[in-house]
């Protein structure tokens, strides 16, 4: 079986190695993790990149990661916002109108799903402790787990064979207005799990992590579904 290429966004960050300490270009190794063992080799994309390396891949992957902008849907950042990666921002957002333009599989994980919504007009919630009771971060690198509600006869409900699943959960944003995308999933309090393109061969964000190694089984029709369109 053939190994598709898949383009992964990466973000400058500072970093810590050896005697350095500078700015880098990073992606945690859960994501190349979960994709080579599923089968697909990876070309990682710097913010910056011109989307015309899409051209040289058969899918693109947007990660999860610091806060989107929310200059960019046109509101005044709350406070507990991160710090505005511009580069990021702008880099992934050009990387996937490019896909979308070229019908490129795409899959948005938390973060992706988030820049997904916003490239088709949509918008965010900062701050989701203000919107709902439920909880869904806990404290730094603890992830949460909730059931999931997906929508019949939808992409993510033909992919898992089921309706009702099980998630985990690392963010304090979530979609608010999906655009002109189609909400497919849902929390129990109706924070947005899932967006789809459904007109598209494959484009579909998630709100949950699959990379996480404990994900790795349960996640993993999800990953070869979207590796399954690549190679065709």
């Amino acid at each position: 079986m053939s190994r598709p290429v898949i383009g992964l966004s990466t973000y400058f960050e500072p970093a810590e190695w050896g005697l350095w300490s500078i700015e880098a270009a990073l992606i945690p190794r859960w994501y190349l993790d979960v994709f080579g063992e599923a089968g697909a080799d990876l070309l990682l994309i710097p913010p910056g990149t011109s989307p015309d390396v899409l051209a040289r891949v058969d899918g693109l992957v947007i990660a999860g990661g610091a806060d989107v902008d929310a200059r960019l849907y046109g509101e005044i950042s709350h406070e507990t916002a991160d710090a505005p990666r511009e580069s990021r921002d702008a880099s992934e957002l050009a990387l996937y109108r490019g896909a979308r333009d070229r019908d490129l599989p795409f899959l948005g994980i938390c973060r992706g799903a988030q820049i997904m919504a916003v490239a088709h007009g949509g918008a965010l919630h900062q701050h989701l402790p203000e919107v709902t009771d439920m909880e869904h971060k806990r404290a730094p690198l603890v992830f949460v787990e909730h059931a999931a509600r997906l929508e019949p006869g939808s992409r993510i409900a033909n992919i898992f064979g089921a309706q009702d699943i099980t998630v985990n959960s690392f963010h304090h944003q979530s979609i608010k207005d999906a655009g002109d995308l189609v909400i497919t999933g849902w929390a129990p309090d109706d924070t947005v799990e899932v967006v789809e393109m459904p007109q598209a061969g494959f484009a579909v964000g998630v709100q949950w992590h699959p990379e996480h190694p404990d994900r790795r089984v349960i996640d993993r029709p999800l990953i070869d579904a979207f590796l399954d369109v690549c190679r065709a």
